[in-house]
């Protein structure tokens, strides 16, 4: 197995829940991965768009993380705009939609799978991001 997956190489054109436009995905190491998620590199032209759903049979959580282009991600109710760097989480069973209304490509890194937790408290990256957190949101 190599162990580097290099972009475009596995690309494959892909309709996601009734969108619309053209939508490329890259799922990295498809088939080698032992991660209890999916990371997947979409690439969504002008205009396109993932179709609203939600993912509650079987509960699947997701996370969108902009790399290039401008994103709308309506989401229960609600729209984001999103540009690079920034995120969005969609909890399992929560309706949303995923569009590229600029001109040019939206790349995004969509990592998805089952909700659950683990401990992470023993790692020191972990810790500090909790801290920026509870100190940027005081």
């Amino acid at each position: 197995m190599d162990p580097v997956d290099r972009r475009g190489r596995y690309a494959v054109e892909f309709a996601m829940h009734e969108g619309r436009g053209p939508l490329s995905v890259e799922h990295h190491f498809a088939g080698d991965s032992q991660l209890m998620a999916a990371v997947q590199t979409w690439t969504l032209g002008p205009g396109a768009c993932e179709g609203m759903h939600a993912h509650d049979d079987p509960p699947l959580e997701e996370l969108y993380l902009v790399m290039e282009g401008r994103a709308r991600i309506r989401q229960d109710g609600e729209s984001f705009e999103l540009g690079p760097g920034d995120s969005l989480r969609s909890p399992a069973g929560t309706p949303h939609d995923l569009a590229n209304p600029g001109e040019g490509p939206l790349r995004v890194v969509v990592i998805w799978g089952p909700p659950g937790t683990f401990d992470q408290s023993g790692f020191g990256s972990f810790r500090r991001a909790l801290e920026a957190r509870r100190a940027a949101d005081a």
